[in-house]
C-alpha cells in the first residue's frame, strides 16, 4: 500500500483513514439510533426515553401491524447488522493505526497538565486551531477516550448479547444488568464525544475538507504528532 509521494511526503490523513472515519461514523450513528429505540422497549431508567424520533426501527404503527412490536425487532436487526461493520471497521482502524505508528505518533503523549492547560483555553473560547495538522492535549485524549468506550461497548453488547456464553464477561460487568448499565454509559460517553467533535469542526471547517480530501501533505516519516480536529 503506496501512501507516500515520491518527495516523501503523505496526506495528512491517508485515504484508508478517512474512509475508515466515514464508515464508522455512519456505524456509530446507526447504532446509537436502533439502540435507543431497543433501550426504550426496557429502560434502565424509567425517568429516560427516546423520542422515536431520533430512533430506528421504522414508524411504531407499521412496526406492530408487520411484527407485533413497536419496532423493537427492526431495531435489533439495524443494531447487529451495523454491529459487524463497526467491529470490522475497529479492527482495521486499530490495526492500521498500531502497524503505521499513527496512533503513537498522533495521540501521544498525553500530559495531564496540558489537558488541564487546554480544557481551561476552550472555556475562555480560545481555540487552538490554528495549525490544522496538530492536535492539542483535549483532543489527543478525547480520541484516546473514545476509542476505550468504543472497545467497552463492544465488549458490553457482547455480554448482553450472548449472557450464557459469555457469562464470564457478563461476571467481569457485574452481571447482565451490569453490563446493561456499562453499555448505557458507554453510549453517552460516545454520543458526548460525537456532539463535541461535530462542533469543533463546524467551526473549523477546513477539518471537515481534510477528513474529506486528506488535508495538506506532511513528511511522510515525521516523528511527532501532526493531527487535526475532523479526525
Amino acid at each position: 500500500m503506496r501512501l507516500a509521494n515520491r518527495d516523501g511526503t503523505k496526506r495528512l490523513h491517508p485515504w484508508p483513514v478517512r474512509v475508515m472515519h466515514w464508515v464508522n461514523a455512519i456505524a456509530v450513528i446507526m447504532m446509537v439510533g436502533s439502540g435507543w429505540r431497543i433501550y426504550d422497549n426496557d429502560p434502565i431508567f424509567t425517568q429516560i426515553n427516546f423520542p422515536v424520533p431520533v430512533t430506528l426501527g421504522g414508524l411504531p404503527s407499521l412496526a406492530y401491524h408487520l411484527h407485533g412490536d413497536g419496532g423493537f425487532s427492526n431495531a435489533l436487526l439495524w443494531h447487529f447488522t451495523f454491529m459487524w461493520l463497526l467491529v470490522l471497521n475497529g479492527v482495521g482502524y486499530v490495526a492500521y493505526g498500531l502497524i503505521t505508528g499513527r496512533f503513537r505518533r498522533m495521540w501521544w503523549p498525553i500530559r495531564p497538565r496540558e489537558v488541564v492547560a487546554a480544557v481551561i483555553d476552550a472555556l475562555h473560547l480560545k481555540l487552538d486551531h490554528e495549525d490544522v495538522t496538530t492536535y492539542n492535549a483535549v483532543q489527543k485524549a478525547m480520541y484516546v477516550g473514545v476509542l476505550t468506550a468504543l472497545i467497552v461497548i463492544v465488549a458490553a453488547g457482547a455480554a448482553i448479547w450472548k449472557p450464557v456464553q459469555l457469562h464470564w464477561l457478563v461476571a467481569l460487568f457485574g452481571g447482565f444488568q451490569g453490563a446493561r448499565l456499562v453499555h448505557f454509559l458507554a453510549m453517552v460517553a460516545i454520543v458526548a464525544f460525537m456532539t463535541i467533535h461535530v462542533i469543533l469542526a463546524l467551526l473549523v471547517p477546513r477539518t471537515i475538507k481534510a477528513m474529506v480530501f486528506g488535508g495538506p501533505r506532511v513528511p511522510a516519516s515525521q516523528p511527532t504528532a501532526h493531527l487535526m480536529a475532523g479526525e
